[in-house]
């Protein structure tokens, strides 16, 4: 089934392979993206889906060196490059909106930004900075009200723009630690207002930001990416997870979003998102439902053949291997990832890694 066509009223696609979204930190001037990257996701176009690096719908979310925005219009003429790279392919591009929140450092946003989240508690750990090196996450200023109505609408904005710069989609980023997962996990948000303090308060600033979104693009060009047991950014599992998480896609379902996207980081040592949870949040949402975390060819044929799944996406195969689907369907070796320049500036380990025949 991987290679199969899917057709959805909303979405048709070559085959069932969604390359997923990575970070790369290419967007070297002001957080734009380039011809450089036009070529890479061009090189991966015959995914079935692809769905963009983390892109901040803010200046307040670039907490990351050289990841890009989507907030005015170089941006979505920069954006532009690559839709028209893939689409001249035959390919499908969703952009990943992400707000890093707290996961951010001061040095990395522009003049005027600021890093915030939904309290006052800084993300443990470091990040690099291109101007000081590694450094401590910076403490994050807690949201107001009208810092959070601000930034929902920022949301359904760049949203807007994404359409203009050609995307097919988008996917709201809601996993890994990020400012949507930050108000959603109970040990980080620890609010006493309307968005905290209960599974129906942390799950409202997901909720209103898929709203927004929704009113400004359409349901149909919706996806949301989940990871209810990751413990990336100072998230991880508490009391109440699934029971959070349930109710959330339960409400997912009813907007009519266009799919849900789970992602089990397991692979990475992580403890697993449990089958029998996965299973039940599969049943709760009645659009497409992608699986991601560590699958190769096999696993991913075995979750399409028993319904767990309509979609599987790959992450760290595409960055290697930007004709990953041919070498799947041949059963090709893989090449030989580089990890020293997942993050680094310039083509290399970026859009020099061969394609079979080259």
């Amino acid at each position: 089934m991987l290679f199969t066509a899917l057709s959805n009223p909303a979405l048709q696609l070559s085959n069932r392979v969604v390359m997923a979204p990575m970070t790369r930190s290419r967007a070297a001037e002001a957080n734009t993206p380039n011809a450089l990257m036009a070529e890479y996701y061009g090189q991966r176009a015959t995914a079935g889906l692809i769905i963009t690096e983390g892109t901040s719908p803010s200046p307040n979310g670039l907490g990351y060196a050289r990841i890009p925005g989507l907030f005015n219009e170089v941006h979505v003429a920069g954006w532009k490059l690559v839709t028209d790279a893939v689409h001249a392919q035959g390919g499908k591009i969703f952009v990943q909106l992400m707000h890093t929140g707290r996961v951010s450092h001061a040095a990395n946003l522009p003049a005027g930004a600021e890093v915030i989240g939904p309290m006052d508690n800084a993300c443990p750990g470091e990040m690099h900075t291109d101007a000081h090196g590694m450094q401590p996450h910076s403490a994050p200023r807690g949201m107001s009200a009208d810092d959070i109505a601000r930034a929902v609408a920022e949301y359904a904005k760049s949203a807007q723009l994404a359409i203009a710069a050609g995307f097919d989609g988008v996917e709201l980023h809601a996993a890994n630690g990020y400012l949507i997962e930050q108000f959603l996990n109970a040990s980080v948000n620890q609010r006493a207002d309307a968005y905290g303090g209960s599974i129906q308060g942390r799950n409202r600033f997901a909720l209103d930001v898929v709203r927004a979104t929704v009113a400004a693009i359409g349901a149909h060009r919706v996806g949301i990416r989940l990871s209810p047991y990751g413990v990336f950014n100072g998230s991880g599992a508490y009391p109440d997870v699934e029971a959070q998480y349930l109710a959330l896609t339960e409400e997912l379902a009813q907007l009519g979003i266009l799919y849900v996207h789970l992602l089990d980081h397991s692979a990475l040592g992580a403890p697993p998102v449990p089958a029998e949870f996965k299973f039940r949040l599969r049943v709760a949402f009645n659009g497409l439902f992608i699986l991601a975390g560590g699958y190769d060819k096999a696993t991913a044929e075995s979750a399409l053949q028993a319904g767990q799944a309509d979609l599987i996406a790959f992450a760290r195969p595409y960055i290697a291997n930007p004709d990953l689907v041919a070498r799947l369907q041949a059963k090709a070796e893989l090449n030989t990832l580089d990890m020293s320049t997942f993050y680094t500036p310039g083509p290399k380990g970026y859009t020099d890694y061969p394609s079979l025949g080259d």
